[in-house]
């Protein structure tokens, strides 16, 4: 059994972890009822005996004593993190998870990146190191963090650079929340176009999560739950539920359930990893099989069923309709159109009672009406894990390697040509020291080298579909 650990960074990158967290033990606690230590459990957590002050070797046989998050929390400000320590995840952290500061990046790339990346990089290796020595087979690292903060876009992606100076081997998996055309922060395209750079560069394989596909997909959550379609019941150990115990509505909080169906995202992309299944499929096959050429790493998640995760009651949608959906624009975690684009690859990963023939049927129904590259018309990558999400007979999750995404780098182009011709706000980001103004140049550039490549890509689609040659066997 393989082991991750998760570094969240930054405001965004600090909540949509502490959802996962919950999930995560919400998860294994109805999967696991005995409450026995087990492997499964030890891809996420450590289990620590507390009468050593957290200091002692792992156990790893028999009961739970008490469960460790395999995390690094970093924020160079304290409020979210504080609120973590002081809510019901408290005992899963300990103060040597914790790097806080408390005046934050004030929404500035170079501020993350050059003063705050210089100044705890020694903290932030000391830390990395000590939580890899916890594990025993370290296969990924994730890194959850948004595109258009200080914090999250600078220092998350300086740390995506440390890990890969001191853990090359280990594959980088970057979760990165894109800002929308309305953000309320001013620089957020430079600090995204700046950050792009870093990820092109240094990430095995990024999962780009729009905030305006978040909302739509609570909004629609909600309408459903106000039309009477589903029930307006939100179930009693509901997510959504505050750690009072008093359920709170969706309107009053609609980031938590937003970033639960992010959190979700991760549940469901580990689930291979964490529990049996007829068809495993390792995070290392994700990047092996859906990424082809090495900076084309970006992979539009899809998520099916979603209404699970505003917990409401809903009855569960028919296997064949669920295939249908993943590949739906109502289900997509960025607002992209692959059907009409070009596919390099795709990975389906089901949760739940599924058969390997139902698989097979859904893809060759599916098939005909998707565009995939000419090279590779079978780059289906499949899994297959027995344990439903709670709550529901199975799920599906759709990675998909498509040109789609460019659309959305695009506008990222265009936000970030706006204010840089005007050279507005530039001069807050070059009074930084070892910020100068050949960093926008490069971090554009590459930005529109990542769109040529796409595009050379789409300008193949449609073209004749060439069928390899099979061997001839002679008779």
């Amino acid at each position: 059994m393989t082991q991750s650990v998760v570094v969240q960074v930054g405001q965004c990158g600090n909540q949509v972890g502490c959802r996962f967290w919950d999930l995560a033990l919400r998860e294994h606690a109805a999967v696991n009822k005995k409450g026995i230590y087990d492997e499964a459990l030890s891809s996420f957590f450590r289990n620590v005996d507390t009468r050593s002050g957290g200091n002692g070797p792992d156990i790893y046989k028999g009961k739970i004593c008490s469960l460790k998050a395999r995390a690094l929390l970093i924020d160079m400000e304290e409020g979210v993190v504080n609120e973590i320590l002081q809510g019901p995840l408290r005992d899963v952290f300990d103060s040597k998870q914790l790097i806080t500061d408390v005046s934050g990046s004030g929404n500035n790339w170079a501020v993350g990146h050059k003063i705050y990346g210089c100044q705890y990089r020694e903290n932030i290796v000391e830390k990395l190191r000590k939580t890899a020595e916890h594990c025993d087979c370290l296969q990924c690292f994730f890194i959850i963090h948004s595109m258009g903060g200080g914090t999250g876009s600078g220092l998350g992606t300086f740390v995506l650079n440390l890990l890969e100076e001191e853990f090359p081997e280990v594959y980088r998996f970057v979760t990165s929340v894109y800002p929308s055309g309305e953000d309320d922060v001013i620089t957020s395209p430079y600090n995204s176009v700046l950050a792009m750079k870093e990820l092109n560069e240094h990430a095995d394989c990024v999962l780009p999560i729009e905030n305006e596909s978040l909302f739509e997909i609570v909004n629609k959550i909600n309408q459903m739950i106000n039309s009477g379609k589903l029930g307006s019941t939100v179930k009693q150990n509901s997510v959504v539920t505050s750690s009072a115990g008093s359920a709170k509505t969706l309107q009053e909080k609609p980031f938590d359930a937003m970033n639960n169906i992010v959190a979700n995202l991760l549940l469901n992309l580990t689930s291979s990893t964490r529990f049996e299944g007829s068809l495993n499929m390792d995070l290392n096959e994700i990047s092996m099989n859906l990424v082809p050429f090495p900076r084309l790493h970006y992979l539009v998640s899809s998520l099916t069923p979603l209404c699970t995760l505003a917990d409401v009651n809903v009855p569960s949608r028919r296997l064949d309709q669920m295939f249908s959906d993943a590949f739906s624009r109502d289900h997509q975690l960025i607002q992209a159109d692959p059907k009409h684009s070009l596919y390099l690859a795709c990975a389906l990963l089901v949760r739940g009672n599924v058969q390997v023939s139902d698989l097979r049927r859904n893809i060759e129904r599916l098939k005909p009406s998707l565009h995939f590259v000419s090279w590779n018309q079978e780059g289906w990558k499949t899994g297959l894990c027995s344990v439903p999400p709670v709550g529901h007979s199975h799920s599906l999750l759709a990675l998909a390697n498509n040109t789609c995404v460019k659309p959305t780098f695009i506008e990222l182009k265009d936000r970030f040509m706006k204010l840089y011709k005007k050279k507005a706000h530039l001069h807050h980001y070059l009074q930084i020291d070892g910020m100068e103004q050949s960093c926008f140049s490069e971090a554009i550039s590459s930005l529109s080298d990542l769109i040529e490549e796409y595009n050379e890509l789409d300008a193949t689609k449609g073209g004749p579909r060439i069928d390899p040659s099979r061997l001839k066997i002679a008779v």
